[in-house]
């Protein structure tokens, strides 16, 4: 194959109390991406978006991976990749994630599939490293992966694909920008050893929740006692959101990674599109302009389109 091209999804990471560790892939907003394979050694990254994102492949989040990829199997070929990105760089939904994941996928594809899954995390995280200065894998891996991933360790690579269960999500989009690097500076240092083990609690009671399809332990579970009171404040009316959606039934939810985004988990579609108006109706109240999304989890995250 010399030319494919990519659907790459959004993802929602730490799904409240696993921050860094967990992620899960939705259907909307997704990126799509077209690759060509080339017989010069040279990177081409074109952008067909308003978002001013560099084109230098050093300085791009794609541009880097393919580098990385391109030095790691001393490649005399080149890729051209033209990005189309509808997902929000700063949106809280796994922009930089898309990217960076899409670009290792592409490539391997189109390079017959030599590297593992844990080797496309690798080098999709020296995108991560770019876009915030942290490598982390919470969105990159489920983006990979499909469904819902935990990061046993990024150092070496550990990923544990969970269970997917039946559920909607339903994610907002405040057109405010909550840079990851950002919002990652304001975070505490250290924790109490009480908030500590209630953070573990919470996430082994979700982990345990979403292997036993068992709805009303992840609703228990979907508790941050450490991240969301400090990130909440960078997002309008997070907190009236996040009240009035767990009285429409929601299951439970918070800031999609470092935000601006809020999503919220509920068994029913008709409880999902209830939230979604709301949620609505709340931002355009205060005129912020706003994307709402609902979508079940992805279960294969990244797909070929063509």
């Amino acid at each position: 194959m010399k030319k494919i091209k990519l659907k790459v999804p959004a993802t929602v990471a730490n799904l409240v109390c696993g921050f860094d560790i967990l992620g899960m892939a939705i259907h909307e907003p997704y990126d799509e991406m077209e690759f060509r394979l080339l017989e010069t050694p040279e990177i081409i990254i074109k952008h067909t978006d308003n978002f001013g994102l560099p084109e230098e492949p050093s300085l791009n989040v794609a541009g880097i991976v393919l580098l990385k990829i391109k030095e790691h199997l001393h490649l005399k070929t080149g890729f051209e990749v033209i990005i189309h990105k509808n997902i929000k760089p700063g949106s809280g939904l796994g922009s930089s994630a898309a990217s960076a994941a899409g670009a290792a996928v592409g490539a391997n594809i189109l390079l017959e599939n030599i590297l593992s899954k844990e080797e496309l995390v690798h080098f999709a995280m020296f995108g991560e490293e770019l876009a915030s200065g942290v490598k982390h894998a919470d969105n990159i891996a489920p983006c990979i992966y499909g469904g819902i991933t935990l990061v046993k360790s990024s150092n070496p690579i550990d990923i544990i694909p969970l269970n997917s269960p039946d559920l909607f999500v339903t994610a907002v989009h405040p057109q405010v920008e909550v840079k990851t690097s950002d919002a990652r500076q304001i975070l505490k240092k250290n924790i109490l050893l009480k908030d500590a083990i209630e953070q573990w609690g919470n996430i082994a009671g979700l982990v345990a929740g979403i292997q036993k399809n068992d709805f009303a332990l992840i609703g228990r579970s979907l508790n941050d006692v450490i991240v969301e009171p400090v990130r909440s404040i960078l997002i309008p009316k997070f907190d009236k959101i996040k009240e009035k959606s767990l009285k429409t039934e929601a299951l439970g939810g918070g800031i999609s990674g470092s935000g601006p985004s809020i999503f919220m988990l509920s068994e029913k579609e008709e409880t999902a599109q209830n939230i979604a108006k709301l949620m609505k109706s709340i931002y355009d109240e205060i005129d912020i302009e706003n994307f709402v999304y609902v979508s079940k989890i992805n279960p294969s995250g990244i797909k070929i389109t063509e």
